[in-house]
C-alpha cells in the first residue's frame, strides 16, 4: 500500500505498483545519467586533450561532477518514488496516486476514458511489468500508470475498458 497521501480520500483502498517497478527505473536512471554524463564530459576530454585549452578547468569538471551527483541523487529517490505510487478502482473513475513533497491523486472517469494502451519496453519485460496509459479528450487527464504486473494488466484494462464502455452507453 502507498504511503498515506495527503490528499486522503475516505474509503479509498489503494493498490501499490509492482515493486519489480524500482529495479526497472534504477536501470533507467543509470542509463540516463550515464548518456548525459558523456555529452556533457566532450568539453572536458577536448580540454584534456589540448583541443580546446581556452575553456575553464575548473567548469570541464564542475559539469560532469553535478550531472553524476544529481543522477545519484535521482537514484535514491527512485524506491521512495514507487512506493508512493498507486491506483484504485472506484466505481464511477480511476484514481491514480503518485509524489513524495507534491502529492498529486488523478481521477479519470469511466465514461471519459477514450483508449487504454497497455505498454511494454525491454526493460519492463525484463521485470515482468507494463504500463497501462489512459487516453481521453481533455490532455490534463491523461494517466500512465507503470509497473502494473504483466499478469494484471491486460486484466485491468479489459476491466476498465468495459466499466467504461457501460458508462458511455448510460449517457
Amino acid at each position: 500500500m502507498p504511503a498515506r497521501t495527503a490528499i486522503d480520500l475516505a474509503g479509498v483502498e489503494w493498490t501499490p505498483v509492482s515493486p519489480q517497478l524500482i529495479p526497472a527505473k534504477l536501470v533507467g536512471e543509470v542509463i540516463g545519467t550515464v548518456i548525459t554524463a558523456a555529452v556533457v564530459s566532450v568539453p572536458l576530454v577536448l580540454k584534456l586533450l589540448g583541443v580546446w585549452p581556452g575553456y575553464p578547468v575548473w567548469l570541464a569538471w564542475a559539469v560532469p561532477a553535478v550531472v553524476v551527483l544529481w543522477g545519484l541523487v535521482q537514484m535514491i529517490l527512485v524506491p521512495r518514488r514507487v512506493r508512493a505510487m498507486g491506483f484504485a478502482e472506484r466505481e464511477d473513475d480511476f484514481l491514480f496516486t503518485s509524489g513524495l513533497w507534491f502529492r498529486r491523486v488523478l481521477a479519470v472517469p469511466y465514461g471519459r476514458l477514450q483508449y487504454l494502451d497497455v505498454k511494454e519496453g525491454p526493460v519492463q519485460r525484463r521485470f515482468g511489468i507494463r504500463s497501462l496509459e489512459l487516453q481521453t479528450a481533455s490532455a490534463s487527464t491523461n494517466a500512465t500508470v507503470e509497473g502494473i504486473p504483466a499478469e494484471d494488466s491486460e486484466r485491468l484494462r479489459d476491466q476498465l475498458m468495459a466499466r467504461g464502455q457501460a458508462r458511455l452507453a448510460g449517457l
